[in-house]
């Protein structure tokens, strides 16, 4: 079985004629968006697809086999909703009701396009704009910060998410640093005022810095005359 590991970016490096001979690989959206599969090509032929994570093919990407190959993507027709509206505002709703659902959209001159679903269906024609079921490829728009769409299961959203924990939980424990930070220079602030030794305390940097915030300096605060400390 032959693999296909490399994507020529961009295809207009190639002779236009390679890319004619080429053989075809057709492949629906969902398929498209998977980095390791088990494929066909259009002549039967079983083939290895291992293309680098997060890649996102699209209609019309040359591939190259480990033999030197050329593969050309071809995007499978699907079921799809294509979305109309009388007017531009109707249907930047409908696109702004999408996106907040994270589902990915073909945008064309004056329509909408995604994956065939029958709860987003009713959804649309609630907003007003007008709805066709066809079988047509589908080429929604690439992610804003790369990639293609991704679901609650996938790999990649699971690290992902783990990711956003450690962040949280680094910013977590550096919040609570601060905070116990802050309660031992008072904390030491306190026992200076009830007659602990001076020698002792200065000899510490967190009540050092504690002391020259509640006291400050001649030229800032306008104390003007010496500060002593007197036992009581």
């Amino acid at each position: 079985m032959r693999t296909i590991d490399k994507r020529v970016s961009p295809p207009a490096k190639l002779a236009a004629s390679l890319v004619a001979r080429a053989a075809t690989l057709t492949l629906a959206y969902e398929a498209r968006c998977k980095s390791r599969l088990a494929a066909s090509l259009d002549t039967g032929e079983e083939v290895a697809l291992v293309m680098p994570r997060g890649t996102v093919l699209a209609d019309g990407d040359v591939l190259v086999a480990d033999d030197g190959a050329l593969v050309r993507v071809v995007a499978q027709a699907e079921a799809v909703l294509v979305v109309r509206a009388a007017d531009a505002t109707t249907l930047t709703r409908a696109a702004y009701h999408l996106g907040n659902r994270h589902t990915p959209v073909e945008i064309g001159a004056g329509y909408l396009k995604l994956e065939a679903d029958s709860v987003l269906e009713a959804m649309l024609m609630r907003l007003g704009v007008q709805v066709e079921r066809a079988t047509l490829p589908f080429h929604p728009e690439a992610g804003a910060y790369g990639g293609g769409h991704r679901h609650g299961h996938d790999a990649t959203f699971a690290e992902d998410y783990a990711l956003a924990q450690q962040v949280f939980a680094q910013r977590h424990g550096h919040a609570h640093d601060d905070e116990h930070g802050h309660g031992h220079s008072h904390e030491h602030e306190h026992e200076h005022e009830h007659g602990h030794e001076h020698d002792h305390a200065h000899g510490h940097h967190a009540h050092d810095h504690a002391h020259d915030h509640e006291h400050g300096d001649a030229d800032c605060c306008g104390h003007n005359e010496p500060h002593s400390h007197k036992p009581r």
